[in-house]
This record gives C-alpha cells, structure tokens and sequence, in this order.
C-alpha cells in the first residue's frame, strides 16, 4: 500500500499560495502554476517506483508467558529499508512496555519489544505492520502481514514455586518424615526392630530367617489421584482484594498440584462454568507441570452462572478411580447451593470431596462495622444474613461428610496443603 508523506501534502499545498503570487507578482507567466501539482505528482509516483522491497520479516516469542514476567519479541530483518517503522498488532491482555511502534536505524535489522501481560488468558500476536519510505521521502510503502501466532498468559507461578518449597523443606524436616515412613500400608522396608516400634509391626517369617527380631516399614501410598475443579463462573470472576476469585483459586491449585506431583501422587485440572471448559487428564512427575499451568492459563473468565450438576456429573464420569476432588467454589445464593450440594453429594459415594472457598472480607466488615446511620444499619443486617447463609451452606455440606476448607485469600494455598498432607498422612486418599 503507497502513503504520501507529510512532506509531500505540505509541498503540494504550498504550490496554491506560490502560484498565486507567481500569478500577482508576473502575470505573463501565470500558467507556469498550474505545473505545480503534476510536477509534485510525478516526484510521488517516481519516489514509490524507487522505494526498497518489503524486507523480510522474522518474530521469534515464547508460546507462553507468566503474569509479572515480561514477552519479549526478537524481530529479525532479511534488509531494512530507510525509515523502516514497525508495530505489532496484539490483543487487550498484551500491553507495550513502551512506545508500541519501533524505528529502525540505518543498517540496523534486530530490535526487541517488550510486552507487559496484563491478564490471564490466550493473546497473541495477530499481525506486523511496517512501512518504509521512498528515497524522497514522498511516499510510505505500508505493508500488513498477518502472524495469528498464539500467547498464553499463564498465572504468575513463582510465588508458587517458592511457596511449595518453602512448605515441603518444613514437611521434609517433621510432617513429611512421617507421610513418606512409618505409616500407611504400602511395605517401604524391612528394619531391625528396636525398642518403642510397635509390635504389631515385626515380620515374624524374616525374623525367623535371620534369626533376630525385623519390622516392617510401611509408608503412604503413591500415586493417588488428585483434580482440581474450579469454578470459573460469574460469581469466582468477582474480585477479592483486587484480584479475582478464581485467579486465587488458580495459584492455591498450582501450589497444591506441584507440591503433588513432587510427592508422587497423580494430578488432573478441571475447570468449568455452565459447562466444562477445560479437562487435563491425570499427569504425574513434575515435568508435567508447566501443561497445568498452560491449561490453568486458558481457563477464561466467564460471566455465565456456573451449572454445578452438567460439571460435576461430567467429572465424576470421567473419574476411573477413586480421587480426592477439591472444588474450588463460592455460593451467594441458597437455589444456587442446593443444586451444588446434590450434586456434591453425588460424587461422595466414591470419592473424597474438598471444598475450598475463600473468606468473604467485605461482608464480614460490613456485618462487623458499627453502624452510624440506618443505610448502615440495613447493610450489616443485610450482610450478616448472607453469611448466616453461607454458614448454613457450609454445615449442610459437612453432615453429609464433604470437607470444607476456609481459607483468607492470601493463605488458601498453603491451607490448602496442609490439608491435603493431613489427607496422605491419616490415609483418607
């Protein structure tokens, strides 16, 4: 596509005012500015006959990006032509760290763009514009080509990281030492048998072979299964202390998942709304970690009601052995949680049932702050009745031997391992 300039309209506009004084000033040869305009034409047209090819154009990006880390783009040129400008056209959850259009310098073909992610989700790249100008700096020569290279913004896993090794160096040296040995029923090793073991446990056959007293040391069973559903939701998608419910419940599941598959046990995500969105299939080894992170990053935000029954009637479909499902979820309404717990209470017969749901800070200080007029008065009543009803929710879901797991939003994730070790060390998976 040709452009003209900006010094190609200010020259043709200034023919208008040149020929009229040629005009006033030497009116014998008046016609001479009527020659303006068709000379300036013939040096745009000449100017976009003479402009540079389009160069080549290479973009080297991540598939994946965490939130807080920055994309950085390569671009590569195969020429570049003089005044070579170039953007690159991305969706809303890409934002540039600087100017969103670079320039080339003479002789120069690599440059880098920096990218803020600002949302979780799937962005990407979908097209590069450049363009160039002729040697008389008349004419742009614009080109569009299109990319539609794929970027997902995952969640932000390094607090993760540190967090579940933070928590497994604090298990390693006491709550871990008894989930790995000396508990469960899976045969670990045969040990002498010392004072304070428990009778119950010296293997009488290899005592009798070595002739001298061995015990059996046991430990909890691996690979158990463990998915993670989430809710994805209108009501997961409102925001708790400025972040959004669900992209807390993301990192707790992360955090909870890693410290899993550094245990041996086997993992599955599993995310839906008025329908499953995303399933991941059980994984093990912390190789497989970064595709539940990729996976957790497509889980979108959502503003349908979520349908407690299709999902979860879904999942426990789809469950060929028995798991500790943890949902991640939150009730406002009470038809709401009637459908949740029938449906809750469908996967009990076989499986092990966790609800994880975030303590709700506005209503509990609004219901706890001290009223000073009657607008104040009508919202704490209005708020303590709402909790009283999540309570209610809550102790429903406990009767009928689902666990339920409160949490404040910036402690749900080791909560939530903590709990899950509780789950290996009493055997319950």
């Amino acid at each position: 596509m040709i452009r003209p300039t900006r010094q190609s309209v200010m020259l043709m506009a200034a023919g208008a005012p040149l020929a009229l004084l040629v005009g006033v000033a030497l009116p014998q040869i008046w016609a001479i500015g009527l020659v303006w305009i068709p000379l300036i034409l013939a040096l745009v047209a000449l100017d976009a006959l003479l402009a540079a090819a389009p160069p080549q154009i290479d973009i080297a990006c991540p598939g994946a990006v965490e939130i807080g880390a920055p994309l950085l783009v390569d671009i590569t040129l195969s020429a570049a032509p003089p005044g070579l400008e170039l953007a690159l056209a991305t969706g809303p959850r890409l934002r540039p760290r600087g100017a969103d259009t670079i320039r080339f310098a003479p002789g120069e073909r690599q440059a880098r763009i920096a990218f803020d992610p600002v949302r979780r989700g799937t962005d990407g790249i979908a097209s590069v514009w450049s363009r160039w100008t002729g040697p008389l700096r008349l004419v742009w020569r614009q080109r569009v080509e299109t990319l539609d290279r794929r970027i997902v913004v995952t969640p932000d896993i390094r607090p993760v990281r540190e967090a579940a090794a933070m928590l497994l160096r604090d298990a390693q040296a006491g709550e871990m030492a008894r989930v790995e040995r000396g508990e469960g029923s899976e045969f670990e090793a045969l040990a002498e048998w010392r004072s304070g073991m428990e009778r119950r446990t010296i293997d009488w056959k290899a005592s009798a072979r070595h002739h001298k007293l061995f015990a059996r040391e046991n430990r909890i069973e691996r690979n158990n299964q463990i998915v993670f559903a989430i809710d994805a939701g209108r009501v997961m998608c409102e925001p708790v202390a400025g972040l959004p419910r669900i992209d807390r419940a993301i990192s707790a599941a992360l955090l909870a998942a890693y410290s899993a598959l550094r245990l041996g046990d086997r993992v599955a995500l599993f995310g839906f709304d008025s329908k499953p969105r995303i399933a991941s299939g059980a994984v093990s080894g912390t190789r497989a970690f970064p595709l539940m992170q990729r996976l957790a990053g497509e889980l979108d935000y959502s503003t349908a009601e979520t349908n407690f029954t299709l999902a979860l009637a879904t999942l426990a479909g789809d469950l060929t052995r028995r798991s500790l499902v943890v949902v991640f979820t939150e009730f406002t309404d009470q038809a709401g949680a009637e459908l949740m717990i029938r449906a809750a209470a469908s996967l009990m017969g076989r499986h092990l049932v966790l609800f994880v749901v975030l303590n709700d800070v506005e209503l509990e200080s609004i219901a706890a702050a001290e009223p000073r007029t009657i607008d104040d008065v009508s919202r704490a009543v209005t708020a303590a009745a709402m909790l009283r009803e999540r309570r209610i929710v809550v102790s429903r879901l406990r009767r009928l031997g689902i666990h339920v797991l409160e949490a404040a939003h910036d402690a749900v994730g080791p909560a939530l391992v903590r709990q899950y070790l509780d789950f290996k060390r009493r055997n319950l998976l």
